[in-house]
């Protein structure tokens, strides 16, 4: 076999992948772009380490507009030695975000080929799992990181199973690079689920081996694999050395506040409501192959012929106001807050995973089976509260995730794996027609059955309607009803759409069966339905209509009146967005601020923002140095308060209050003058023994230098005194100066720094200096330089074995 021959399938493959990329987001030819609401929020966090990185040519990896200060480690931070993010690059060459369908068709159709399957059908895989659903809705809002996470866990499972299946090099350098790629897309939750799939397979492996009697090889596959993993691991050291540290201070780490009778797994990451509040309705699963049988996302837009419509204009509700909250009207009736659209698989490719199932047999069949067991189960959270609370109090790091629902990611994964299993055995000879026939009519009767019932008589098996709109159907029945009458409506529209997908399907199948259609032609046939059913439903949810001119999105980064008013004051100051609410970046893009946009921020500021802030507590706003405070007035408009009553950047107190413990240290900001007292735990009482701070009318504080990450001060102090600084207490990493000579920082009020200061004129410097990144780019150069060894090295072993770089043997040459 030539090579030209061997690989000119697969070169064309990844041709018409990029071609199917670019198509589906075909905007971004013409240079639009994707608006997306989280990546928005984002921009304007990092807005600060973007303009410091463009004016000095260096990274800073402190963000002070954000929280009141926090690392930028999980901001976009570019690391030293980052080689991983390169090649990461290179294989992502498509704008965005035609790369991450580019990625999801790639990564799933090599996983495919590592596991034998034939090209053609490998394609339909990948397409099924690159259009499924979920993984296109997750691309509109702009959750880009769990894109790019999922997108290589086709990958890591092909290194994985190369392992298993001997090929010990290549698989230990496609798991290390695999594993490399998918802990640098920085979604640790998605990576964490991963694991649990992987824990999956070694059970099956494992029970496979004893059955089979080759402990020796699984024990020597699981050793490859650890050493593997490490290595990934090890080129990104510094990512995950910094973030390892940062959590612990984030709300995914431990809970200062807890009560003594919280348990372990309260006082160290999220709580059980906050987690589960994202949790998948049992009955909700069955949109996963009827997508509108729980209604639609937030707003459905039902138009002037829904029922609803009708019955405001019945009601006596004007024209415009009627169309208006047609449009806004979501017709989901789920328990979970609220869903963009449902996490449809496919009805294609959920009748085909079932027909997989049935037909594949060993150990494939049953990790398979209870991967998408587990990943269901646990998708429900609070509604399966047993096995959910479980896992929280005894599964490690399993309480540092939200949204338990998105664990739907490994079902998203397995159910195409299984749908091409499934399809590859129905053409495979050596399995009887009669049970290729058998399994084929139990898993048509199964899927079509279902939808035919749903359709027939959907609209008395279910109440459609929500637990929380149960006000709504009591207080306004005439309502309610029409809103129901609209989700029975679209809930049968959608079961016929399913069941009429099933009907083409099983005709497919069935001629293909009766040999009245050939392998190709069926295949063609199937991989068109398979797109259609995908396409359709995903364009509900982004199409052309979410892009926009680069013009248009920098419009979302234009400043208020509000703003335009705060920017003419040049002092160092913050500012408190109320308007908008605690969790939002708008003032992030402008100045230094409270608030923010991001799923790890920094627990004190959150304890502060909800446990004093939003109470009224001046105090804490004082020594925060929020000078501006955005609210609405009575008309609904945008105002500006300024606070003339602030501590300023940095101020003298007269008094330290040393308490117990964290909780006390809060508690005390209720009761303190804030500009005369400091509040410190007696943790650091011995390295202030016998010191009396003196505040005076002589001395001053001011401050010199606002860099993220280098402030300086000017300090005369008549006496020995105690500076308090209106700056995030970070303890690994900051370091302070006075006059060149380090000094001690210490923590007070809770979230702030304070310094010792000796009498006389002083200049005083925070720098952040993270020891981490130090360390971690060390560690992630060496592991680079060594895993291009080991390339180098297996190269070298490939060409001695079979006289060939590319696995043909000399006879193949």
């Amino acid at each position: 076999m030539s090579l030209i021959k061997r690989f000119l399938p697969h070169i064309l493959v990844v041709l018409g992948f990029v071609i199917v990329s670019l198509a589906y987001f075909n905007p971004v030819l013409s240079g639009k772009m994707l608006y997306q609401n989280d990546i928005k929020h984002y921009e304007s966090m990092a807005k600060q380490q973007n303009d410091y990185r463009t004016n000095t040519g260096k990274e800073t990896y402190w963000n002070n507009s954000a929280y009141g200060g926090m690392p930028t480690y999980q901001l976009g931070a570019k690391f030293p030695h980052d080689y991983m993010d390169k090649l990461d690059r290179l294989i992502r060459f498509l704008p965005r975000p035609a790369d991450y369908l580019f990625l999801y068709l790639l990564s799933f159709y090599i996983l495919m080929l590592v596991m034998r399957i034939p090209w053609k059908i490998a394609i339909l895989g990948a397409l099924a799992f690159g259009f499924s659903a979920y993984l296109i809705i997750i691309i509109g809002v702009g959750h880009n990181s769990k894109a790019h996470a999922i997108a290589y866990f086709p990958l890591v499972l092909s290194g994985i199973i190369m392992v298993f299946q001997k090929r010990y090099v290549w698989g230990f350098l496609l798991t290390a690079l695999a594993m490399g790629l998918e802990i640098q897309a920085n979604h640790y939750q998605m990576t964490y689920y991963l694991g649990l799939l992987t824990l999956v397979m070694g059970v099956a492996y494992f029970i496979d081996a004893i059955r089979k009697k080759e402990i020796p090889h699984f024990l020597k596959s699981v050793g490859t694999l650890v050493l593997a993993v490490l290595l990934g691991l090890a080129t990104n050291a510094t990512t995950l050395l910094s973030t390892s540290e940062y959590v612990d201070t984030s709300i995914r780490g431990k809970n200062l506040l807890a009560e003594t009778t919280a348990t372990s797994s309260e006082k160290n990451g999220l709580d059980y409501e906050y987690i589960t509040e994202y949790s998948y309705g049992k009955l909700e699963s069955l949109n996963l192959f009827v997508p509108k049988l729980m209604g639609l996302g937030r707003a459905s837009d039902l138009g002037m012929d829904s029922a609803f419509y009708q019955k405001l204009i019945e009601l006596g509700q004007p024209r415009e106001q009627a169309n208006y909250y047609a449009k806004v009207t979501g017709l989901y009736w789920g328990e979970q807050p609220f869903v963009e659209a449902p996490p449809y698989l496919g009805i294609t490719v959920v009748f085909l995973a079932l027909l997989g199932l049935l037909l594949v047999k060993g150990r494939l069949r049953w990790w398979l089976l209870a991967g998408m067991i587990l990943s269901l189960a646990l998708s429900w959270g609070k509604n399966l509260e047993f096995l959910t609370r479980f896992f929280i109090d005894y599964v490690p790091f399993y309480n540092k995730f939200r949204a338990v629902s998105s664990i739907q990611v490994i079902l998203e994964l397995l159910i195409p794996i299984a749908a091409v299993f499934g399809l590859h055995r129905f053409f495979n000879d050596k399995i009887s027609i009669e049970e290729r026939q058998k399994k084929f009519l139990i898993s048509l009767g199964v899927f079509g059955g279902l939808c035919l019932i749903f359709w027939l008589f959907g609209g008395s098996l279910f109440s459609f309607k929500s637990s929380s709109e149960v006000r709504l159907g009591i207080e306004q029945p005439a309502i309610f009803d029409a809103i129901k009458e609209d989700r029975i409506a679209i809930m049968k529209s959608d079961s016929l759409r399913s069941l009429l997908f099933i009907i083409l399907m099983g005709g497919v199948l069935w001629l293909s069966l009766k040999k009245k259609f050939s392998e190709n032609i069926t295949l063609i046939a199937l991989g068109a339905l398979i797109v259609m059913d995908l396409v359709t439903v995903d364009r509900r949810s982004v199409d052309n209509e979410g892009f926009i001119s680069k013009r248009e999105y920098r419009n979302y980064f234009q400043p208020t009146a509000v703003d335009k008013e705060i920017l003419k004051d040049e002092s160092y100051f913050r500012v408190l967005d109320q308007a908008r609410g605690f969790n939002n970046s708008h003032t992030n893009y402008f100045f230094n601020s409270i608030n923010g946009y991001t799923a790890v921020r920094p627990r004190k500021m959150e304890d502060m923002y909800f446990g004093h802030i939003a109470k009224g507590n001046l105090e804490v706003i004082n020594m925060l140095n929020v000078k501006y405070v955005i609210q609405q007035n009575k008309e609904g408009q945008l105002d500006v308060q300024q606070n003339p009553s602030i501590n300023g950047a940095a101020w003298f107190v007269e008094e330290l209050k040393f308490v117990d413990n964290y909780k006390k240290e809060f508690e005390s900001l209720n009761t303190i003058d804030t500009k005369k007292t400091a509040v410190i735990r007696k943790d650091y009482q011995g390295d202030l023994e016998g010191f009396t701070p003196k505040k005076d009318s002589i001395s001053t504080v001011s401050i010199s230098k606002t860099q993220p990450n280098h402030l300086a001060y000017n300090v005369y102090a008549a006496n020995p005194g105690f500076i308090v600084f209106s700056e995030t207490y970070y303890k690994d990493g900051w370091n302070a100066y006075i006059d060149g000579e380090t000094t001690p920082i210490y923590p007070v009020d809770y979230m702030l720094r304070g310094l010792k200061v000796p009498a006389g004129k002083h200049s005083i410097e925070f720098k952040f200096e993270p020891q981490v990144v130090k360390t971690g780019s060390t560690i992630t150069l060496t592991s680079s330089i060594l895993f291009v060894l080991l390339v180098l090295g297996g190269l070298y072993f490939q060409y001695k074995k079979t006289g060939s770089l590319l696995s043909l043997t000399k006879e193949d040459k």
